[in-house]
């Protein structure tokens, strides 16, 4: 039986790579902090699961998990991830999401050398470095989030060429599910639609609606993080569905789906907006379909509806 450890198990990605693993006979280690308040994404599986309190800003936490766990794989997608938070807690955001993978390749390699390496790399290294992305765009971050997230991807190339380590970086673009935390946009405007159909709320306020980005289903994209792991050679490949639309397109879809009028409902607030916007983001998945078979199947209208129908039964009770 395999191992495997997630570091951010009880967000988005972590859960359903968690039952993605279970289904594939591992055994699943998680991280969790004890100040985290969001375990419900894995309160199903919890009983399947072998939990550990710790903190990727801890180096003797992660030291001592990773001697319990002794992991055959390791998947590091802990992180401070909200792009505009990140302008107001820089620091914290560069210790977590930069420093926190470097601890973490740097004990892998020293206690467990042949232990798979998976980072969770992201669209927001590339900034506004024109449409389409590859794997080969040169980075150019927009957020104090792309450049810590830009510095962990090279440490794990590094730690690749100069340790000869397993490691792997998913460059993924926008991804979201109904378990997308609600200060995310996607998941703001789905389960404000819900709220504002229930009577329970008149206005939701957004920044900007221009920004155009790749968003596929957090579900699918897990799968492609595991296929990296089980390849010959370690590479980092880049995710995403190969198409852009706005956070209006978004919005108009879903309200048009509640029968709400965004005119009377929606309302703008500068303090919304990211303080450098990227314009627009689009993968070129090409690689992953051809090196790993893997290739979203979830359109964007699907994606949206099924959060939107999720938020509708949450709001419902």
């Amino acid at each position: 039986m395999k191992k495997a450890l997630i570091a951010g198990i009880t967000g988005q990605d972590g859960s359903y790579l968690a039952e993605l693993l279970l289904e594939k006979g591992y055994e699943v280690h998680g991280l969790i902090r004890r100040s985290t308040n969001r375990q419900t994404n894995i309160d199903h599986v919890r009983g399947k699961l072998h939990l550990h309190y710790g903190d990727m800003c801890d180096e003797t936490s992660l030291h001592r998990i990773i001697d319990i766990a002794e992991p055959d794989e390791f998947y590091n997608l802990a992180a401070q991830s909200h792009v505009r938070l990140s302008f107001d807690n820089p620091v914290y955001t560069v210790d977590v999401a930069a420093l926190g993978a470097l601890r973490a390749l740097e004990l892998v390699r020293k206690l467990r050398p042949d232990c798979r390496f998976y980072q969770a790399s992201t669209s927001e290294i590339f900034g506004d470095s024109p449409p389409p992305q590859t794997e080969a765009t040169p980075p150019c971050p927009a957020s104090p989030y792309g450049i810590a997230k830009l510095a962990a991807h090279h440490a794990v190339r590094v730690y690749r060429e100069g340790y000869g380590m397993f490691a792997c970086s998913g460059i993924l673009f926008n991804h979201e599910s109904p378990r997308r935390g609600e200060e995310f946009v996607t998941r703001k405007i789905t389960r404000a639609a819900a709220d504002i159909v229930a009577g329970k709320q008149d206005v939701l306020w957004l920044g900007n609606l221009e920004a155009k980005r790749d968003w596929g289903y957090a579900k699918e994209y897990v799968e492609a993080m595991w296929l990296m792991l089980q390849q010959d050679r370690p590479d980092d490949y880049l995710v995403a569905t190969g198409t852009t639309h706005s956070v209006r397109d978004f919005l108009e879809f879903v309200f048009e789906k509640a029968g709400l009028d965004i005119a009377k409902h929606v309302k703008h607030r500068d303090s919304l907006e990211r303080p450098n916007e990227i314009h627009a983001l689009r993968g070129d998945p090409s690689k992953a379909r051809e090196k790993l078979g893997w290739s979203a199947k979830t359109s964007f209208e699907e994606l949206a509806g099924i959060m939107f129908e999720h938020d509708m039964k949450l709001v419902a009770g």
